[in-house]
């Protein structure tokens, strides 16, 4: 017991912290607690659905309208999936921009740890059997037909059958429901190599003498945070609550009726944008998984003296060059795949890769 003590005090009391990180370090804890909400909210909505093709997207109709608080808690999942993707997004840009990816092992684990994150979201948004869902499970398990010689034959054993029916919605809610397990043991890991040398900096130093305990100063910050995101979560889920959902998933699933415009959530849009803009279709699956893959890169190809893009003005144009672009593409996501968006998309793609191809070079003639 008394070294259980020992292990919470050195990880949430007595952790020795830099006196000078601001609120954008907040956004770690903002995801454990996006996180819990998740497992919370889709425990309770696992006691209600029903994984079948015939009965999941009438079990949602049930949740909603006769389950004791079933569209609150329907709502909060769903929402609650965007709010950790946004989070997630501004952690991993803070990390680039204040070059936390020096600290490798905790930039593997992370990047792990949002490819995780990924997988799990999509098994999720097939779950609601809605039209969007079925043929958003038909078009992504598809690109892995793109795989020589065995794409085909992996299709069909994720789908357990000739196309996306009854033993996919099955697999899917079972792995749905397992990985967020396995996510809060990636990361465990993650905060314990985080805590083995401590957190970065915005001046981004190696500076081990001025630092103080976490409590009191900092659970203060990150309570300050946790109200405004909870404020702000609230408004969200009872002003606007399907303001993120697609108006195709409130169709149940017809295999027969393709919808005009097949796309994900926003959060994948980015991706999707990418994939999209490659002719090839072996080619623009590679773009995707390098889409996200690409940052782990960074730890290897960049050795900053001061890791804090703020210390470089060009780093700072470009970083601001490579979040206007991650919105574009975004943005052209969720466009038509018509003149002149594909267009739009392509240059997006070749300037959202050269980023890291160019990020490196010159840090040696800035050095």
């Amino acid at each position: 017991m008394k070294k259980n003590f020992k292990i919470i005090n050195n990880f949430l009391i007595n952790l020795p912290t830099p006196s000078n990180i601001s609120y954008w370090w907040n956004f770690g804890s903002i995801l454990g607690v996006c996180l819990l909400v998740q497992l919370i909210s889709g425990i309770f909505l696992s006691m209600h659905y029903t994984p079948s093709i015939n009965n999941a997207f009438y079990s949602l109709i049930h949740i909603t309208r006769d389950v004791n608080f079933g569209w609150m808690t329907r709502v909060i999942h769903a929402n609650g999936a965007s709010m950790f993707f946004f989070f997630m997004f501004i952690h991993t840009g803070r990390g680039i921009y204040y070059g936390s990816f020096l600290k490798k092992k905790v930039w593997i684990s992370g990047t792990l740890i949002m490819l995780t994150l990924m997988a799990t979201a999509f098994l999720g948004y097939v779950l609601p059997w809605g039209q969007m869902s079925f043929w958003g499970a038909t078009v992504i398990t598809n690109l892995l037909s793109a795989i020589p010689y065995l794409g085909n034959t992996l299709v069909s054993w994720i789908w357990g059958g000739f196309s996306v029916e009854n033993p996919t919605l099955n697999r899917f809610f079972s792995f749905h429901f397992i990985l967020p397990f396995i996510l809060c043991l990636m990361i465990m890991f993650h905060l314990i190599f985080l805590h083995e040398k401590g957190s970065s900096n915005p001046l981004g130093l190696k500076n081990k003498i001025d630092k103080i305990s976490f409590h009191p100063y900092f659970t203060i910050k990150d309570l300050y945070g946790f109200m405004l995101v909870f404020i702000m979560f609230l408004f969200i889920n009872f002003k606007t609550p399907f303001l993120l959902n697609d108006p195709e998933n409130f169709t149940p699933a017809n295999p027969m009726v393709t919808p005009p415009h097949i796309q994900p959530e926003w959060y994948f849009l980015f991706a999707y944008a990418i994939l999209r803009s490659i002719p090839n279709k072996l080619g623009g699956v590679l773009a995707l998984f390098m889409s996200i893959i690409i940052i782990l890169t960074l730890p290897f190809t960049m050795n900053l003296k001061f890791k804090s893009s703020s210390m470089y003005l060009v780093k700072k144009i470009l970083f601001l060059i490579f979040c206007s672009t991650f919105m574009l593409l975004t943005w052209i996501g969720a466009k038509p795949v018509e003149p002149p968006f594909i267009l739009i998309g392509q240059i997006l793609t070749v300037i959202y890769f050269s980023y890291f191809l160019v990020n490196p070079f010159l840090y040696k003639i800035t050095k």
